[in-house]
């Protein structure tokens, strides 16, 4: 027979908790996905659409959502051309790279009001690229607090919103880029 807690643990813990299930992720963190081809230019052809996470294009640099993100708002600035070393890029590319992480920090202070944002670019995989083929620099919102325990006990980041949302929440913002 199920024990009914006490009033007294009641008041102690008065707060429900959701319990978040992503069973799909373990596939993701084991490392056990496949994917014929490249993923991120997979997005590029498929263009500026929720489906393919991309929520910016032009000819040379684009901004793709993270599928996992680290916290929410995590997108990915890469080039347009699939390549892998920093050093293999035109100066045009570099130039329009650099711009976009610039104007992406624009729109993720303007849309999220974040106290930082991490950004970086792992080349290689011995860096931690977890795709090391084709360069992507992550911009990451952070705010006071939103780091704790449970990434990494339980290898899950809870997020207030669905990708959906961080989607539509960008898309307002990168429709005005030229």
């Amino acid at each position: 027979m199920p024990v009914k807690p006490s009033q007294d643990w009641l008041d102690f813990w008065p707060q429900e908790r959701d319990v978040i299930y992503r069973p799909e992720r373990i596939r993701y963190i084991r490392k056990s996905i496949k994917f014929d081809g490249c993923v991120f230019c997979n997005a590029r052809d498929n263009g500026v659409q929720v489906e393919s996470l991309c929520v910016y294009k032009n000819e040379l640099a684009m901004v793709v959502l993270n599928k996992f993100p680290y916290n929410t708002g995590h997108v990915m600035i890469l080039p347009t051309r699939h390549c892998g070393d920093l050093t293999e890029l035109r100066d045009d590319e570099y130039s329009a790279l650099q711009e976009l992480v610039r104007t992406t920090v624009k729109v993720i202070k303007a849309e999220y009001g974040v106290d930082g944002i991490n950004v970086g670019l792992n080349m290689g995989r011995v860096a931690g690229a977890g795709i090391p083929d084709h360069l992507h620099w992550h911009v990451v919102p952070r705010w006071v607090g939103d780091t704790n325990f449970f990434p990494l006990v339980a290898e899950t980041k809870v997020l207030p919103e669905t990708l959906e949302q961080t989607y539509a929440r960008y898309a307002k913002h990168f429709e005005k880029v030229k």
